[in-house]
């Protein structure tokens, strides 16, 4: 079997997982039920949309390595129910792709994962999204304000999704193995964001500018981030109930929704 496949391209950062029970595992994540579309990013070899073609109606698998899109067009010729689509998945659009409910699923290249996991949230957004991560990256946005971990990725995702840390996943269960050790994330859309659609753009440059400062007291924040006097700083936290002392490390996604509003005033 292994001399069927393409040889593995470093490049695209490609680590195919092999474990069948860690493969059932984040296939059960997605908690399908037969209703909506799946997409998986970067099937590669085809491990895990061999269990989701089980699971579910429809499965969409974005692949941009040619050769292995290649193999899994021609594994699925003659399932009408599964799609490949030979992409670069930061180009794709998945709404377009799905015209309905779906949720999302992928082992990602550890290189782009923070864009794939921001194109995961645009609305409208999965049911829910399963990924296979860098460890490190699954903590930094499941910390909670004040932990070490906490920053701007943590604040960004927790405003507008439930993000849940499900299990490591050890280096030998890939091959080849990374360098570093993985988990499974999933991130489930709020019914609630503390954020509107009109405000995401702002509330994301606010937070990332913010985090910049993470060792400043907010009122200092404020003043270097949009470019206001002490009054006008002292008033937006007043008006949004954010202590002027404290630092942007211990906000939460709420405080810094009420800061943008404050602002907008």
């Amino acid at each position: 079997m292994e001399e069927r496949f393409p040889p593995v391209r470093k490049s695209l950062g490609q680590h195919f997982l092999n474990d069948r029970h860690i493969l059932t595992r984040i296939a059960d994540a997605l908690v399908l039920d037969g209703s909506a579309t799946v997409i998986e990013i970067g099937p590669g070899r085809g491990s895990l949309t061999e269990l989701l073609v089980a699971r579910a109606p429809r499965v969409i698998a974005i692949e941009y390595d040619r050769a292995l899109a290649a193999l899994l067009r021609d594994r699925y010729a003659g399932n009408l129910n599964v799609t490949i689509v030979e992409a670069n998945v930061l180009e794709v659009s998945f709404a377009d792709l799905t015209n309905g409910p779906y949720a999302l699923v992928g082992n990602v290249p550890y290189y782009i994962t923070t864009p794939i996991i921001f194109q995961g949230l645009t609305r409208p957004r999965p049911e829910r999204a399963v990924y296979l991560v860098q460890r490190e990256v699954a903590e930094r946005i499941v910390a909670p304000p004040g932990d070490r971990e906490y920053g701007a990725l943590s604040v960004n995702v927790q405003a507008v999704a439930v993000p849940e840390l499900l299990f490591r996943v050890p280096r030998g269960a890939f091959q080849p193995p990374p360098r570093v050790d993985s988990a499974v994330l999933r991130i489930t859309p709020r019914p609630d964001p503390v954020i509107e659609g009109d405000e995401e753009g702002e509330f994301r440059t606010m937070v990332q500018g913010a985090f910049g400062f993470r060792r400043k007291q907010m009122r200092r924040v404020l003043r270097e981030l949009w470019n206001i006097d002490p009054d006008d700083a002292e008033g937006i936290l007043s008006r949004a109930g954010v202590e002027p002392s404290v630092r942007p490390e211990v906000l939460t996604p709420a405080d810094f929704a009420r800061l943008v509003r404050a602002h907008r005033r």
